[in-house]
C-alpha cells in the first residue's frame, strides 16, 4: 500500500510561505509527477512528504495513519536523490545492501534482496565494481537499487537525471517507466523538465509559486489546461499566446494556440509572417515567425520536409477546434 495524502499542509521559513495551504492525495501505485519553474516549491514538498522537512501546519498521512510527525526512517518511503551519494570505497553490492545491513537484516535475506534487485535494474554483472567504474546511469541504477531493497510504501525522486546526458535522460526515463510498471509501487517524481513529466507521470501535479495550479493526467493538461500558466508550461515548444483583437473575436481576452495546431502555406491562412530562426529536427522543424501583427514571435511546428528560409513570408492557419480561451484573470473559458 502507498496512498499518501497532505490535507492542508503549509511550510514556512520565517515569514515566508513557500507552500500555501494545498491539498493533494496520490494513490496507491500511481506515478505523480511534481514539474513546474525553479522556486516553484516542488522540492520542499516532496521533502515535506519524506520528513526531511518539518510541516508548518496540516497534516500528511500515509495509508490512511498520520505520519505528519513520524521520523523519515520510520515512514516507509525511500528517496533517490539529484545525487547519487554512493559510498566510493564499497562494491555496487554493498552500496545496494548497505540500508538492509542498517536495518540489521541477516545476510541471507540482504543478499536475496540485492540480488533481486540487481537483475531488475540489469545489474548483476556489476554487483562487485565499484561506484567509479560505472557509467552515470548505471550509478543512478545503483541509487535506485539501494532504494528497491527497502521495499518502500513508496518512492521518492527529486530530479534524478538532472546530471545525465540528454542521451542517457531518455534511456533512464524509459527505466524509471518501466520500474514502475513491474513494481506496482507509488512514486513522486520531481523535475523541472515538462517533457519528463508528460512522457513519464499517471498524474502531473503542476506548482507555481507554492501552490497547485492543476492537478491531472498529461493529456488532461495538455488539452485542457485550465490558465494561462498551465498553458504557456505544458508542451514543448509552448503555446502561443495572442491578446487584442483576434482574440476578442473569439470572446476572449487571450488565446492560445499550439505550434503543431498551426498549418503553414506560400498562399494560404488567414495569418501570416515573416520566418526568422529556423529549428530543423529531422522528423519536425520549428518556424518562429515574426512580424505577424499578433504577437511578438508565432511558433509553428511543421513536417521536416518543409523547406521555408529565412525572410520567407509565409501564411498560417490555426486549427479552430484547438484555439485556448482565456478571460482577463487568465482563467480558462469554456
Amino acid at each position: 500500500m502507498g496512498q499518501i495524502t497532505l490535507n492542508q499542509v503549509t511550510k514556512s521559513f520565517g515569514d515566508v510561505e513557500v507552500i500555501t495551504p494545498l491539498d493533494l492525495t496520490i494513490e496507491d501505485g500511481e506515478f505523480a509527477v511534481f514539474v513546474g519553474p525553479s522556486g516553484c516549491g516542488k522540492s520542499t514538498l516532496l521533502r515535506l512528504i519524506a520528513g526531511l522537512e518539518d510541516v508548518t501546519s496540516g497534516a500528511i498521512n500515509i495509508d490512511g495513519k498520520n505520519a505528519t510527525n513520524v521520523p523519515p526512517a520510520k515512514r516507509g518511503l525511500a528517496m533517490v536523490f539529484q545525487s547519487y551519494a554512493l559510498y566510493p570505497h564499497m562494491s555496487v553490492r554493498k552500496n545496494i545492501a548497505f540500508p538492509l545491513r542498517m536495518a540489521g537484516l541477516d545476510k541471507a535475506e540482504q543478499n536475496r534482496r540485492v540480488e533481486q534487485a540487481a537483475a531488475v535494474l540489469n545489474l548483476t554483472d556489476y554487483l562487485d565494481r565499484r561506484p567509479g567504474q560505472l557509467s552515470g546511469g548505471q550509478r543512478q541504477r545503483v541509487a535506485i537499487g539501494r532504494a528497491i531493497v527497502r521495499e518502500p510504501a513508496a518512492f521518492l525522486f527529486d530530479e534524478p537525471l538532472s546530471n545525465l546526458d540528454a542521451a542517457l535522460r531518455v534511456g533512464m526515463r524509459l527505466e524509471i517507466s518501466e520500474l514502475h510498471k513491474r513494481l506496482n509501487t507509488t512514486m513522486i517524481y520531481v523535475t523541472h523538465d515538462q517533457v519528463e513529466a508528460m512522457t513519464m507521470a499517471d498524474k502531473i501535479v503542476v506548482l507555481n509559486a507554492g501552490h497547485i495550479e492543476q492537478v491531472g493526467s498529461p493529456l488532461d493538461l495538455y488539452r485542457a489546461p485550465r490558465n494561462l500558466f498551465v498553458a504557456g508550461f505544458i508542451g514543448s515548444p509552448k503555446m502561443n499566446f495572442i491578446e487584442g483583437a483576434e482574440a476578442e473575436k473569439l470572446g476572449a481576452h487571450t488565446i492560445g494556440i499550439r505550434p503543431e495546431h498551426i498549418a503553414v502555406s506560400e498562399s494560404d491562412g488567414p495569418w501570416s509572417g515573416v520566418v526568422g530562426v529556423s529549428e530543423h529536427l529531422g522528423s519536425d522543424t520549428f518556424f518562429h515567425v515574426h512580424d505577424t501583427g499578433l504577437a511578438d514571435t508565432i511558433a509553428v511546428r511543421a513536417d521536416g520536409e518543409v523547406g521555408f528560409r529565412h525572410g520567407d513570408r509565409i501564411h498560417m492557419t490555426p486549427r479552430a477546434d484547438v484555439i485556448h480561451k482565456f478571460d482577463a484573470q487568465g482563467m480558462r473559458l469554456p
